[in-house]
């Protein structure tokens, strides 16, 4: 049987034209290496070299394996860096950035079926603001992120992940409480509280896109810079709130209501990843695709 290493043997003795000086440069005894050349003759069925009292000579054949098995052994090579890269790559954890304190159901059953469509590929979980999601994307610290949005850069991708419903946010005291539905521009009539541009920048911006649509100006009772923060200051009356049904569904308190509005309005997830110049790695293409999958 023909292995590589007869192949190897075949070019050092076809490069020295001299079994000796082939067998030094390549530490291994001389007998044995003529061996394998006889061998490898055998196989194939046909002599390599001319053999010389003094010299040794090419034969056609010989010249014409010489080029083939530099080829071989340059491919098989090759072949070895890109087994070792792609083990490498799917060894290492792929790194999640969780930016605006999401804490949504179809985030968390996103992660969880990863687990099983990919248990090869582990994931670590880093919680960051909008702005750190942002340089850590961009300084590779992570490779994906999920946000409320943030604004637009060159050098970061985003697109929906998913949309939830939003809904109305009330103390369990309000006027409004009674209601099973609650319609916007009545909420709006009472003091909004808000979000914190630097926190919260894209909940912010979603939310002011939808309350512009209902009333010119909304009253703003205050601002929060989380979300539990912002539940816990309408749970004292601070104001009325929006919210999107994901997050009602995660943060069940005994002292606020998620009421459904009698408009179809959403707050969006995004998913993020850094623009790559040469490609998107192959398990980052993956996790986008099992995201995608989900949405």
């Amino acid at each position: 049987m023909i292995e590589l290493r007869h192949f190897r043997y075949f070019i050092a003795v076809a490069e020295d034209l001299n079994f000796r000086r082939a067998a030094e440069r390549i530490h291994i005894d001389q007998t044995s290496l003529s061996r394998s050349v006889r061998d490898l003759e055998e196989q194939l069925g046909a002599p390599l070299f001319v053999r010389l009292p003094r010299k040794l000579h090419l034969t056609p054949a010989g010249l014409k394996l010489l080029k083939e098995t530099r080829r071989l052994l340059i491919r098989f090579e090759r072949m070895k860096r890109t087994v070792r890269q792609t083990h490498a790559l799917y060894q290492a954890p792929l790194r999640i950035g969780v930016a605006d304190g999401i804490a949504q159901p179809r985030l968390s059953a996103c992660l969880a079926s990863w687990r099983t469509v990919a248990p090869e590929v582990p994931l670590e979980l880093a919680e960051l603001r909008a702005g750190e999601l942002i340089g850590a994307l961009k300084s590779e610290e992570i490779e994906v992120g999920f946000s409320f949005g943030v604004p637009d850069d060159e050098v970061i991708a985003q697109a929906p992940a998913w949309r939830y419903r939003l809904m109305a946010v009330l103390p369990h005291s309000h006027e409004l409480a009674s209601r099973k539905i609650v319609a916007l521009p009545e909420l709006l009539a009472f003091p909004l509280l808000s979000c914190n541009e630097q926190c919260l920048p894209g909940l912010l911006w979603q939310m002011r896109t939808i309350v512009r649509k209902y009333v010119d100006r909304a009253t703003l009772a205050g601002e929060a810079c989380t979300l539990s923060g912002y539940v816990t200051r309408i749970a004292v009356g601070e104001g009325v709130g929006l919210g999107d049904e994901g997050h009602a569904q995660t943060l069940r308190r005994s002292d606020v209501l998620a009421l459904p509005l009698a408009e179809e309005e959403h707050i969006t997830t995004f998913v993020l990843h850094k623009h790559q110049r040469f490609g998107i790695a192959a398990p980052v293409q993956r996790f986008l695709t099992h995201v995608s999958a989900l949405s």
